[in-house]
């Protein structure tokens, strides 16, 4: 291999090696955007905390729930 074909593999690999570091800043930053998003979200649970308050139906599903528990002790 001559000198010239190694300096052209060598600067090939340098632009591969520039453009995967430049894609790799690009997934940090995403990644570290997506977390302190997720941060500053109220939890699931926060969301659909009391959304069955005064449901029949979920009220006789706890009801229910409460008889069968009691019948297996």
């Amino acid at each position: 291999m001559t000198s010239q074909q190694l300096d052209n593999r060598s600067q090939g690999l340098e632009a591969r090696v520039a453009a995967l570091e430049s894609e790799l800043a690009q997934l940090k930053q995403l990644l570290a955007g997506l977390l302190e998003q997720e941060e500053q979200e109220t939890p699931w649970w926060m969301k659909v905390a009391g959304s069955f308050e005064n449901d029949p139906t979920f009220d006789e599903a706890v009801r229910l729930g409460q008889e069968w528990r009691q019948s297996i002790e």
